[in-house]
């Protein structure tokens, strides 16, 4: 992290005063005197006055020190998952679901980097995250030691910052760090990797340590000039667009944009990470736009001559071909980061800083010069946008096979589930399928892997999602594929109680790829098939494996839907099961596709809602 150095250690930290910008993460005034203790009860007691309550992990060799303190600890509940790369990702779900940080225990070598698919996943999508790895003793570390990586270099380009913490008293000021870097500004992973020799040390253990993070101090307030020039562009334009992005929801910030979006009145589009930022149901949202968005949110941003972007970072499955992009646009960006600012498209007005400030600012500047200027007349502009939601809305094709379309069993899930539930998904068609087919209507409903597209996301996610939120319904929707490759977490998930439940859209296929095949490659499909609902042939049931029984031997209820008829029972079967994990292996057309999409390398404007079908944007009625 640039800017970023380490203050000299201060071995008897101040216990007086906490100041106003530390209060968020101490707590309100509360001190700790000095006491004699390990490096590792220094580790536990730090998590501890940070209030972490839950931390996902499993022990080894390295962090074995520190496990001992742990099962001391009446303020912690640690959750042995059966793989660190599930630790990471319940981490991962914990933090989205709640905003909190979430908190992962790794050992060193292979365990630490068990864990970083998990750390550059949460680093892709601004996730708060803290891994606390152990590493080889100090004197050893260089010389190849049994189980020594070095997981600091391996994790510099993915975290906020990699601590290596050789001396025990630096721990308090390391954790407290940690935690501040994680949650504060753009949100991210931080490292902290903790020497076997420093987690033995004796040491002295006071709360709160002076933090040392000299040249770290994220912009919160936007800049007042900026945000009057943003209200000029919005009152001059004819064709603005909100485009908004997950952001929105690190910011929290959404009930803001709700005010900001209704006083100018001009369409809004959310893109995969900020699916619930803005309701569906809400009358200006006009849909998700990108690779596999709607139409009429994809010829919003073509056709728009201002875009209103909010913490996104117009990501290359938004925009398609850069240069043709929403060529006749003007583009106001507010981010957190000044990183992101004009990084891929040049920003007219930036304005850096948190859009939990920015926004109610914009408001009121925007407020200020409708009221000298007038309002613009936006009518003809709604007009042929609500043309294209009309004339191109979301739908599917019944399979021609006779099994069940997966949109109809996303959609019936997400019914049946309804707004207060959370839905986690794995990557590939049943990724898009869930953003596009269940109504989304708050913050932090959702759940997926965006910047990376980490297949294997969905079920340890909602694991840690579940344990957030354990009085609401957790749905992991997830695919045949990405199911498999983290599936031994529903064992964690039955010996600790946590009833999510788990939708295995099962098309015998590596899907999203299997699509391309069939569209790029002349459908030869080089080892897409994955042999879990029917043969090559299609005459045969083969299930390997068998994903009911594979549920049973976890110790979780399995079921399987194949017939349309039975869709909602089954789904209603599910629901009503809340003391253990349910698995239900709903087994539906290989054939279905993602519509609309648009082909890599091209223009959005050449988004296809079937294959070889290209809607016309531009035959309104003026």
């Amino acid at each position: 992290m640039s800017g970023l150095t380490a203050a000299p250690v201060e071995r008897h930290p101040r216990a007086g005063r906490i100041t106003t910008a530390e209060t968020r993460l101490y707590g309100p005034g509360r001190t700790v005197p000095t006491e004699a203790v390990t490096g590792s009860q220094a580790i536990i007691r730090s998590l501890e006055e940070l209030g972490v309550t839950d931390v996902f992990g499993i022990p080894g060799g390295a962090i074995l020190p520190t496990y001992d303190p742990l099962m001391d600890s009446e303020k912690i509940n640690h959750i042995l998952v059966r793989h660190e790369q599930g630790a990471g990702h319940a981490a991962q779900g914990y933090a989205m679901a709640t905003g909190k940080v979430g908190v992962c225990f790794a050992t060193s070598g292979p365990g630490a980097t068990n864990l970083v698919t998990a750390i550059a996943d949460a680093h892709m999508d601004s996730v708060p995250l803290v891994a606390i790895t152990g590493q080889v003793n100090a004197s050893v570390i260089g010389t190849d030691a049994f189980q020594e990586a070095d997981i600091v270099g391996i994790c510099a380009p993915i975290t906020k910052h990699a601590y290596l913490v050789t001396d025990a008293d630096e721990i308090p000021r390391v954790m407290a760090e940690a935690f501040h870097l994680a949650s504060s500004g753009r949100p991210g992973p931080v490292l902290v990797d903790i020497t076997k020799s420093a987690q033995a040390a004796q040491t002295t253990f006071s709360w709160p340590p002076k933090l040392g993070l000299t040249g770290y101090k994220p912009v919160t307030r936007g800049h007042a000039k900026q945000i009057k020039e943003a209200a000029k562009l919005i009152a001059a334009s004819t064709r603005p667009v909100f485009y908004i992005g997950g952001g929105l929801i690190k910011a929290e910030a959404s009930a803001e944009f709700i005010e900001l979006a209704e006083t100018v009145g001009a369409p809004v589009v959310n893109t995969l990470m900020a699916r619930g930022a803005f309701p569906d149901s809400h009358r200006q949202n006009v849909g998700m736009p990108g690779m596999h968005g709607t139409v009429s949110a994809v010829a919003a941003l073509q056709q728009s001559d201002l875009l209103i972007t909010l913490g996104a970072r117009f990501d290359d499955r938004v925009t398609g071909q850069l240069d043709s992009f929403a060529p006749e646009a003007k583009v106001i960006h507010a981010d957190i980061d000044p990183a992101e600012i004009s990084k891929n498209r040049q920003a007219d007005v930036p304005i850096v800083g948190s859009l939990k400030e920015i926004i109610p600012d914009l408001t009121q500047a925007v407020r200020e010069v409708f009221a000298a200027q007038g309002r613009p007349d936006l009518d003809s502009w709604w007009a042929r946008i609500q043309r294209l939601v009309d004339t191109y809305p979301l739908g599917w094709t019944e399979p021609e096979d006779g099994q069940m379309a997966p949109q109809q069993v996303i959609q019936k899930i997400g019914q049946a589930a309804g707004p207060e539930a959370i839905y986690a998904a794995g990557v590939g068609q049943h990724q898009m399928w869930a953003a596009q087919f269940i109504q989304y209507e708050r913050p932090r409903q959702w759940l997926n892997s965006g910047g990376l597209g980490t297949m294997g996301y969905a079920v340890p996610a909602a694991m840690g999602a579940q344990v957030a939120e354990p009085d609401r319904t957790v749905w992991a929707i997830d695919g045949d594929g990405c199911f498999q490759m983290t599936n031994q977490e529903l064992a964690t998930c039955a010996i600790n109680n946590i009833p999510i439940k788990v939708a295995v859209i099962n098309n015998s296929s590596l899907g999203m790829v299997r699509q391309w095949q069939t569209l790029f490659y002349e459908s030869r499909y080089s080892n897409t098939h994955l042999n879990t609902a029917v043969n090559a042939a299609g005459d045969t049931v083969v299930r390997i494996p068998d994903f009911v029984q594979l549920a049973e031997a976890y110790g979780c209820v399995g079921l399987r839907c194949e017939r349309e008829a039975d869709l909602e029972a089954t789904i209603a079967q599910a629901m009503e099961i809340n003391d253990r994990p349910v698995v239900v292996d709903f087994v539906v057309s290989r054939d279905s596709m993602v519509w609309p999409m648009v082909p890599a390398g091209v223009s959005n404007s050449d988004i296809q809602i079937a294959r070889n079908l290209t809607p016309d944007f531009d035959d309104e009625e003026e």
